[in-house]
């Protein structure tokens, strides 16, 4: 393999590098060096499917034994060699600094650290070692390089997923919470963290679930069983309850066919609330009929019961003997009724002797005082109301109900509610309409009045009962105040045109204005005419051999249809073109947008319905000239109708004369309108022409829009080709050098060309160009030469640093153990004190960029090699030159 030949050939044979990959024992040192350096050189001179083939010669080996397949790797850098050490570091570099996929980068190098590099490293950067030294500070700044480009990609990946979205406001209200984040360096960290896991959470999904929240699984309840027993009480409810009536109907229509048949009963005052029959229990659901008395059970017929409250009766006659010497208890009889104490009787039968109840002496409480509090405080006067008589209780229904006399039923109820909302004396109404008080009659109560009033034939027929005024309705006794106002209806109607007139005009005097603002600018916007100037070009030009070419002039409404003329390749519209033309070459007739301010306001106004306004004010004025001319004196000294609305007709004809003055102004302007742009004023209304003119300015505005975020997408999809052409162009060209590396000139020697490459791997140069450049402040790495090389410092005790946070601080929490989450959860290089120490000081040795290029100065240092360079490393460089 030292030769061209010999190397070809391996890498032409398909089991030679499985062959290789199995020689990686860590129990044979020797060995295992020599094939991790053949290896290496492999990774950086074959093909471009090399790469895959080592890999895949790895795996394989990895899966014969039963384990990763870096782990042997892994395993050769704990082993004492320091040589085989080094050949291990620069294996992993070859592995990693290869692909041209920046994931595929970070994927190798995080599985490296699952692996065990992760914990190797802080041992081998204390071993000092010129050759370790060289390998693990290309490892670094390859690290730090692919980092650098994987945060501008992914921030520039989601900043072009929410750019020109909703989602774009939140992105940037999320970066500005971030910065108020404590600025402290051992807070801020826990404080990412947090956050870092809250979104996980939230975006990653155990289940594997769409986290949107509208098609989230519905939370399944089986309410079944519920449901089944609700069924059951509820119709266990229903049948006792049914049970409860037919029990107690059985029970009245008892006591009902016991009672004897006497005139007496007739005249039975209604049973006080204290009142009741004798101490029975109560049935039980269902209740069964009660059952007739033990002392009269043999005469087979149920004795009735005591009588009800007889008048003068205080006490309640004993159904049976009481025992042990009770006596009967008092009946009391108050006024009203009141509210029931819920308790369960014992009755006498059930106590015993020595009982409480038998000595108990309640009656040394009875206080008239004390049953006076009692009927206020638990009387229910609402029920009262039912003790009285049927005959009391009809007559107060047919006080309250009073027959109507004149009115028609509904008139009086309508009627009857206007004055129930108001509770105005009847008499001051008829003053504030007299007096025409516009404080009180506000203009919902004369709208209602004039709706609900009665006709002035029914006010006159009401004035015929005046004498009968205590005893009519309420409305009727309205009417008859109202019919001593003379014309009553007029005064009402002219009150309401009044109040009306303000609010008319405020509606219609904008809409005059907006439309005669409107023409005015349609005729004097220049930019607007040399649009229409433009799109007549366009058209002659579209439209030529056809019936409509060299037009003079066409029809305004024609603008809206610019939108529907198509492209050949349907990708855009004439609208879009002339808005795409107007920006490149024409930038001023855009402003005509800007001179059409009123044209929208104008486009919703109805020429037909201010016709009508005004007509209706012009009707309602003469009628209120009419009704001052005829309107009889006044009877009454307070009838301030005429002099007011005399003066009020003087300030609403000025303002009707204004009013129509600026209608008839309109009219001439846009009637010259439609004759400057030759528009057919019968076929087209102001509505419809001022609709298709604001149509065409809010379309235009759009697609001037669309045109700006067309121009955007076409950017960045030109941005995105010329960078995807640069990475075809880099990556042909690290083939063309690998190419040119094997197929040396027959002059010279053709052999040592291992010996070559691995020296270029052992001195790092055949890694210096292959570090991917992404957006970073300018500035130049030293040379990676071997006389350049410093040695790595050792590590520190990072509890102590507490230096300023730097740009390469800002990725010290991402986790590297983590398989969860995505690549960017594996990036955490930094949370190990010997990493940050080497990030620091191997930044530590970049020097300001001061002129030249990184790759001018490569080209410098190819041209002019080092006396420590060999023969191969200038060969490298005059590679890099060309």
């Amino acid at each position: 393999m030292n030769n061209k030949y010999g190397l070809e050939w391996i890498l032409g044979e398909e089991k030679s590098l499985t062959l290789l990959a199995r020689a990686i024992d860590p129990r044979q040192p020797s060995m295992m060096t020599d094939v991790v350096k053949l290896l290496s050189a492999i990774c950086i001179v074959g093909e471009e499917n090399t790469l895959e083939k080592v890999l895949e010669a790895i795996t394989t080996a990895g899966e014969q034994r039963n384990i990763s397949r870096f782990h042997s790797i892994a395993a050769g850098l704990r082993d004492h060699s320091v040589q085989l050490q080094v050949a291990c570091m620069q294996l992993i570099n070859a592995l990693v600094t290869s692909p041209d996929d920046l994931d595929f980068r970070l994927h190798i190098r995080n599985e490296f650290m699952r692996c065990g590099l992760k914990e190797i490293l802080p041992h081998l950067n204390t071993i000092k070692n010129e050759a370790l030294d060289i390998q693990l500070k290309v490892f670094e700044e390859h690290k730090e390089e692919d980092m650098i480009e994987f945060s501008h990609h992914v921030f520039n990946m989601v900043l072009n997923m929410v750019k020109d979205t909703e989602a774009e406001g939140y992105f940037l209200s999320i970066l500005q919470h971030l910065m108020l984040i404590r600025n402290d360096y051992f807070v801020r960290p826990q404080y990412f963290k947090i956050i870092e896991e809250c979104i996980s959470q939230i975006v990653l999904h155990r289940s594997g679930t769409d986290p949107d929240f509208t098609y989230r699984k519905r939370l399944e309840v089986d309410f079944s069983h519920l449901l089944g027993k609700t069924f059951f009480f509820s119709s266990f409810c229903h049948k006792s309850f049914g049970a409860i009536t037919v029990g107690v109907s059985a029970h009245g229509s008892a006591q009902e066919n016991t009672l004897p048949p006497s005139s007496g009963l007739h005249q039975v005052q209604p049973t006080p609330p204290g009142c009741g029959p004798p101490p029975l229990p109560p049935p039980p659901p269902p209740p069964p009929p009660p059952p007739p008395l033990p002392s009269f059970s043999s005469s087979g017929v149920p004795p009735p019961p005591p009588p009800i409250g007889f008048g003068g009766a205080h006490w309640s006659p004993p159904p049976h003997t009481l025992p042990y010497g009770m006596k009967p208890k008092k009946e009391f009889k108050p006024q009203i009724t009141m509210k029931r104490l819920n308790w369960s009787k014992i009755r006498p039968h059930e106590m015993s002797e020595n009982c409480f109840w038998v000595v108990a002496a309640e009656d040394r409480f009875e206080n008239a005082g004390l049953l006076a509090k009692l009927s206020l405080t638990f009387g229910n006067q609402k029920m009262g109301k039912f003790l009285f008589n049927e005959a009391d209780e009809k007559k107060s229904i047919r006080k309250r109900i009073k027959e109507l006399k004149v009115l028609d039923p509904k008139i009086a109820q309508n009627l009857s509610i206007f004055l129930g909302s108001f509770r105005m004396p009847y008499q001051e109404i008829k003053r504030m309409i007299l007096e025409m008080d516009e404080e009180q009659l506000t203009e919902p109560m004369i709208q209602n009045l004039v709706k609900h009033l009665p006709e002035q034939e029914q006010l006159n027929a009401l004035a015929c009962f005046r004498n009968e005024y205590s005893s009519l309705s309420e409305p009727e006794q309205f009417g008859i105040v109202m019919s001593g106002v003379k014309r009553l209806r007029p005064r009402l109607n002219a009150l309401l045109f009044k109040l009306q007139f303000e609010e008319q005009v405020n509606n219609i005097k904008p809409d005059i204005m907006a439309v005669n603002a409107a023409c005015e600018e349609i005729k004097k916007s220049k930019s607007f005419s040399r649009m229409l100037e433009l799109v007549l070009f366009m058209g002659n030009y579209l439209n030529s051999g056809s019936r409509n070419a060299q037009s003079y002039g066409f029809d305004l409404s024609s603008l809206c249809k610019l939108k529907d003329t198509k492209s050949v390749d349907q990708k855009t519209t004439l609208l879009l073109f002339v808005a795409e033309v107007c920006e490149e070459k024409f930038p001023e007739i855009i402003r005509f947008t800007d001179d059409l301010q009123h044209v929208e306001k104008a486009s919703r106004v109805s020429a037909e319905n201010l016709e009508k306004n005004l007509k209706q004010m012009e009707r309602q004025l003469q009628q209120l000239e009419k009704d001052l001319e005829t309107f009889p004196p006044a009877e009454e000294t307070h009838d301030k109708f005429v002099t007011k609305m005399s003066i009020s007709f003087l300030t609403v004809t000025a303002h009707y004369q204004k009013l129509v003055i600026m209608h008839s102004n309109m009219g001439l302007l846009y009637q010259n309108l439609v004759e400057y742009f030759v528009i057919d004023s019968k076929k087209t209304t102001v509505e419809e022409f001022f609709t298709d003119i604001s149509n065409f300015r809010s379309m235009f505005m759009q697609a001037v829009k669309e045109n700006v975020k067309r121009r955007e997408a076409e950017e960045k999809q030109r941005r995105v080709k010329m960078a995807k052409e640069k990475a075809e162009r880099e990556k042909l060209e690290r083939q063309q050098k690998k190419k040119r590396l094997l197929e040396m000139n027959a002059e010279n020697d053709e052999t040592g060309v291992m010996d070559s490459l691995l020296e270029a791997l052992q001195s790092g140069a055949a890694f210096r160009d292959r570090r991917k450049r992404a957006p970073r402040p300018k500035d130049v790495r030293q040379s990676l030469s071997p006389g350049s090389q410093r040695p790595i410092l050792k590590s520190c005790n990072h509890e102590n640093l507490k230096a300023p946070l730097e740009r390469s601080r800002s990725r010290q929490n991402i986790n590297f153990n983590s398989t969860r989450a995505p690549v960017a959860k594996e990036l955490n290089y930094e949370t190990e004190p010997h990493s940050s120490t080497t990030r620091s000081k191997v930044s530590g040795k970049r020097e300001p960029h001061a002129g030249p290029s990184n790759r001018d100065k490569e080209s410098e240092l190819a041209g002019c090699p080092a006396k420590g360079e060999s023969d191969v490393e200038a060969l490298l460089a005059r590679l890099r030159a060309l």
